[in-house]
C-alpha cells in the first residue's frame, strides 16, 4: 500500500503539471459535451432548405407549396420555373431536396388522371436527405388524401366511407424510451462516454509509454525483482478517480441539467460508467503491453477507439452488419455500455437483462494479465525504439 500511495502521489503531480494530461482529462470531454449538446440542442435538424419547381402555378399547387413550407423539418428556400436551375443549386449544396409539381397538376387532379408528384434528395447528406424525404413524402400523401376526400364528397359519399378507402389501416406510432425521437438523447448519451473512453485509452498508453521513452521507469518501479502490479495500480488510480469525476459531471449535465430520460436506476448507470472507465484502462494496458513503444501504442489506441464509434451499434445497427462484424463488435467496451444504456436508461428494464454486458465489461480486466510478463520485461530491460 505504501508503494501504491507513493506512486499515486507522483502521478497526481504529473497529471496536473502536464499539458497533454490536462487536455485529454478535462478539455476534450468537456469541450465535446458543449459542442455536441449545442449542435443538437433542437433534437433534430429543422428548417432544412429545399426548392420547389412549380410548373402548374395554380391555386391548388400554391396551396400545396404553402402546406410543404409549414412542415417543421423543411423550409421552402427557393422556387424555380425550371428543374435544371434547382438541380444546379442542389449540386452546389445550397438545398437538400427538390419538390417537383408537374404541369396541369390541378386539371389532372380534378379529372382523376393521377398526376405524379416527384421529389428528389441529395443523399450525400444522409440525415438531411432522410428528413427532407420524410417531410416531402408526408406532404404528398396528405395531398393525395385531400384529393380523394374532395372527389368522394363530389360523388355523394360520407367522410367515414371516404376515409375507409383512403386509409383502410390506421397506424399509431408509440416510440418507447425516447418518444420525442430526439437525436440528442439517443446519440449524446453514447458519443460523450465514447469520447471519454477514447481519451482513457490514449492517456493510459501515453502515461506508460512516456516513461519508457524518457527512461524514467525506475522512478516509479520499486526494484528490478518486484512485481509491477502495485506500481501500475498506483499509476492508474488517480486517473481512474479523475475520469470518474468527469464522467459523473457528464451524467449531471445530461440527466439532471438537461433532463434526459432516465427510466431505470441511476446507480446502475454509474456502475456501467465505472466499468467502462476501468475496462478502457485495461485495454490501454493491453495495447502498450503488446506494442511497448509510445508511437505504436498510441496508434493502436486511436485506431481501436475510433472504430468503436462505427461498430458499437448506435450509428449503424449491428444486426445489419456481416456476421463477422457482429461478432467483432463485442470486443469494444462501448458496445456493451451502449446496450446497458438502452436497457437501463431508455427502457428501464430490470438489471437481470443487462448482466451479460456488465460481465463483459468486467471481463476486459483480464486483458492486462495476458501481457503482464511482456510489459514487465519491456519496462525493465527493453531499449526504447522510436
Amino acid at each position: 500500500m505504501g508503494t501504491i500511495f507513493r506512486i499515486a502521489n507522483r502521478e497526481i503531480k504529473r497529471l496536473f503539471s502536464g499539458r497533454i494530461y490536462r487536455f485529454c482529462l478535462f478539455f476534450v470531454p468537456l469541450f465535446s459535451c458543449l459542442f455536441f449538446l449545442s449542435l443538437m440542442h433542437q433534437g433534430l435538424p429543422v428548417k432544412l432548405p429545399i426548392a420547389v419547381v412549380d410548373l402548374d402555378n395554380t391555386v391548388s399547387s400554391r396551396s400545396l407549396v404553402r402546406q410543404l413550407d409549414r412542415m417543421e423539418g423543411i423550409e421552402v428556400a427557393a422556387e424555380y420555373s425550371a428543374f435544371n436551375w434547382a438541380q444546379t443549386e442542389m449540386q452546389k449544396g445550397n438545398i437538400y431536396g427538390i419538390f417537383f409539381i408537374p404541369r396541369h397538376f390541378a386539371q389532372e387532379t380534378v379529372s382523376g388522371k393521377q398526376p405524379v408528384l416527384s421529389f428528389y434528395t441529395n443523399n450525400s447528406y444522409l440525415m438531411a436527405a432522410s428528413l427532407t424525404f420524410k417531410d416531402m413524402k408526408t406532404t404528398a400523401t396528405l395531398a393525395a388524401g385531400a384529393v380523394a376526400l374532395q372527389t368522394g364528397r363530389a360523388k355523394g359519399y360520407s367522410d367515414k366511407q371516404i376515409m375507409a378507402n383512403v386509409q383502410p389501416v390506421v397506424i399509431e406510432s408509440h416510440p418507447i424510451g425516447n418518444p420525442w425521437l430526439n437525436y440528442s438523447v439517443y446519440l449524446n448519451n453514447v458519443i460523450l462516454p465514447g469520447i471519454l473512453a477514447l481519451m482513457i485509452m490514449c492517456i493510459t498508453v501515453y502515461s506508460i509509454g512516456i516513461e519508457i521513452k524518457e527512461k524514467t521507469v525506475w522512478e516509479w518501479l520499486p526494484s528490478e525483482k518486484s512485481s509491477i502490479i502495485p506500481p501500475l495500480i498506483g499509476k492508474l488510480l488517480p486517473q481512474t478517480i479523475l475520469f470518474l469525476i468527469v464522467g459523473l459531471l457528464l451524467f449531471f449535465i445530461l440527466y439532471i441539467g438537461l433532463q434526459f430520460p432516465m427510466n431505470g436506476n441511476f446507480g446502475n448507470m454509474i456502475v456501467a460508467l465505472f466499468l467502462l472507465i476501468v475496462s478502457s484502462q485495461a485495454l490501454g494496458l493491453f495495447m502498450i503491453g503488446c506494442f511497448p513503444t509510445l508511437r505504436l501504442g498510441l496508434s493502436f489506441a486511436c485506431l481501436f477507439g475510433m472504430l468503436a464509434f462505427s461498430i458499437s451499434g448506435f450509428s449503424f445497427p449491428v444486426n445489419a452488419m456481416y456476421p463477422q462484424m457482429q461478432a467483432l463488435s463485442n470486443v469494444f467496451p462501448l458496445r456493451h455500455y451502449f446496450l446497458i444504456y438502452v436497457d437501463q436508461a431508455l427502457n428501464g428494464r430490470a438489471l437481470f437483462y443487462s448482466w451479460p454486458h456488465y460481465l463483459a465489461l468486467f471481463g476486459f480486466l483480464v486483458l492486462p494479465f495476458l501481457i503482464l510478463r511482456n510489459l514487465s520485461w519491456s519496462l525493465k530491460y527493453a531499449p526504447y525504439k522510436p
